[in-house]
């Protein structure tokens, strides 16, 4: 259905809306005319993807040179001057738990902080409220800790903070909290050295992760078939250290197509939904650029590196 006629650019300009049933596509042809078009998103005995094919059909029927675009073929981006689309393609996995098989790497202690989250419920009166299930399949714990400096500095002398930070740190150890849920032996709370973290807080690094051991428990989740990751640590928005070292060890294991850190996502104080959204990012990440590959594959190199190709996000 064409529109009116405008001074157009000679390129074809594309706006597309790839819902869970239908795809549907606005087109400014190269003479400034608007056309719009409608196909079924998913119709795998005529073509891969509906938005590569919705564009196919349009420059087939409307090339200005006469130039045929036949299917199976990569589509010709010479004369397509930008194309901007908007999907539900993560939000539909969402709901319908489709997206990437994952684990959660999160501080030793606190492996079902996200399932008891932060007990908000839309009624309060409802006894038989469900709390929504995680995301994540299996957990891992980190024996790792930092603990903020002000509150147990205040106070103190200079003095007394440098002993403390120059103190040998395996004459000054206890058992933390209980042994029933610590094995490793920790240094006293505000022994260490003082690190300025990037809020511009200080930090303690107390207990740093054990590479070793990170190294079994993420081949355990490989060998389960986990192939997403969310690391989440409980300072990590001021001190993400922690959470950059089991990245790389991850990244070096060539196991997991997709690591998620809690501070790169969304680098806040509160960890539950720093916890929730980055478990969100490793869970449809994959899904996404899964999306992408195929959608960018119906075209020719020219769609990379000489067309404008936005995205609008779903959330």
């Amino acid at each position: 259905m064409a529109g009116a006629t405008v001074d157009g650019d000679g390129k074809f300009h594309f706006a597309v809306d790839r819902g869970g049933t239908f795809t549907d596509l606005h087109c400014t042809l190269p003479d400034g005319s608007e056309i719009v078009s409608k196909l079924l998103s998913v119709d795998p005995s005529n073509y891969e993807d509906a938005p590569t094919e919705g564009i196919r059909r349009i420059l087939n029927e409307y090339d200005p040179n006469g130039k045929k675009h036949p299917r199976g073929e990569a589509v010709d981006t010479s004369l397509i001057g930008s194309i901007r689309m908007g999907t539900t393609v993560a939000t539909n996995a969402l709901l319908e738990r489709e997206g990437e098989r994952m684990g959660l790497v999160i501080t030793k202690g606190f492996k079902d902080l996200l399932q008891i989250n932060n007990q908000t419920r839309s009624d309060i009166f409802d006894l038989t409220c469900k709390a929504p299930k995680v995301l994540y399949e299996e957990v891992v714990e980190v024996d790792e800790r930092v603990m903020l400096a002000e509150f147990f500095d205040e106070g103190k002398s200079q003095a007394t903070i440098d002993l403390l930070e120059t103190q040998s740190l395996e004459e000054d150890v206890q058992q933390n909290v209980s042994s029933r849920y610590y094995t490793s032996k920790w240094p006293k709370a505000g022994v260490g050295k003082r690190i300025r973290g990037i809020t511009g807080e200080t930090v303690i690094p107390l207990c740093s992760p054990d590479p070793d051991a990170i190294r079994n428990s993420l081949q355990s989740l490989a060998d389960k078939g986990i192939k997403s990751l969310a690391i989440v640590f409980l300072h990590s928005y001021v001190y993400p250290e922690h959470e950059i070292l089991v990245g790389d060890i991850a990244k070096s294991m060539n196991c997991f197509t997709e690591i998620s850190l809690s501070h790169e996502v969304m680098s806040m104080v509160k960890v539950v939904p720093r916890g929730f959204t980055v478990s969100a990012s490793a869970y449809l990440t994959p899904k996404i650029t899964e999306y992408l590959a195929g959608f960018t594959k119906g075209f020719d190199a020219g769609l990379m590196n000489n067309v404008r190709l936005d995205f609008m996000k779903s959330d």
